[in-house]
Order: C-alpha cells, then sequence, then structure tokens
C-alpha cells in the first residue's frame, strides 16, 4: 500500500502555544491525527515526522526512498528560506511533494519570501492555518489516485 509521508520542520513542535494570531491555537498532534484520520478513510497510510534539525530532516526525506512514501507533505518552515540541503535531498529522492505553510509568507518579512522548494513542489499551499494541511492532503489522495 502506498504511503503519504508528512514532514514538520523547525518549531512546529510549538504549535498550539506558538504566536497563535500568526499560526492558529491547533496543535502538531490535532493537525497529525486530522490527517491521519482523513488518509485511513481513503485508503492510505500515513507517515509523520517533526524534527528542528536541518541534518535530521534530510535523512528522513533519503528513508523515503526505501519505505513505500508515494508523495511527501513537506511543511519545512524555517527550512524555506534557508536549507539548500532539504532541497537538494527532495530532489534526490524524486517522490513528489506539496509544499505546505501555515501562514502565507508573502506577507510577512521580506526576509520570508526566498523560498527553496516551490520551483520543485506539485503546488504549495500557504496561509490557511491548520487547513493548509488539509488541502494538501486532498490534493495528494487525488494525486495517488490518478497514478
Amino acid at each position: 500500500m502506498p504511503s503519504i509521508l508528512v514532514l514538520h520542520g523547525p518549531n512546529l513542535n510549538l504549535l498550539g502555544s506558538r504566536e497563535p494570531g500568526i499560526y492558529g491555537h491547533a496543535t502538531l498532534a490535532d493537525i497529525d491525527d486530522q490527517l491521519r484520520t482523513r488518509s485511513e478513510q481513503a485508503g492510505i497510510a500515513l507517515k509523520t515526522f517533526q524534527t528542528n534539525h536541518e541534518g535530521e530532516m534530510v535523512d528522513r526525506i533519503q528513508a523515503a526512498r526505501g519505505d513505500g512514501s508515494a508523495f511527501i507533505i513537506i511543511n519545512p518552515a524555517a527550512f524555506t528560506h534557508t536549507s539548500v540541503a532539504v532541497r537538494d535531498a527532495l530532489a534526490a529522492v524524486a517522490i513528489p511533494f506539496i509544499e505546505v505553510h501555515l501562514s502565507n509568507p508573502h506577507s510577512r518579512e521580506p526576509f520570508r519570501h526566498t523560498n527553496y522548494f516551490s520551483d520543485l513542489a506539485v503546488g504549495t499551499i500557504a496561509g490557511f492555518g491548520a487547513d493548509s494541511y488539509r488541502y494538501a492532503l486532498d490534493a495528494a489522495l487525488k494525486k495517488l489516485a490518478a497514478a
């Protein structure tokens, strides 16, 4: 059975308490639970991973090549603006991915306008809070069903 891997970048473990005016009140566990329920209804396994460390993110992306991951949903968080290493890992494994952001980086500070992933992504969903993940999952499920 194909699976979807959901990757959460740095500081997302603080969701629910971190700047709720920007990121909302949903916790990472809330988001993962909602995604898992939806993917199970669709008959697709879901794996999740959160890290604050760039090397761990690279290692997990590389591991996806051999673990049955057919699609990746990634919120690279601050790595969006800084990580060539994560970008290169995504390019190397060649697993289609959707980039997710809770807030809209383009409506925020100018340094957040730099993005190392969007040109490789199947699509980017940003600015809808926790719903951004749900929209990405629905798109990934449609892509898998069409494959």
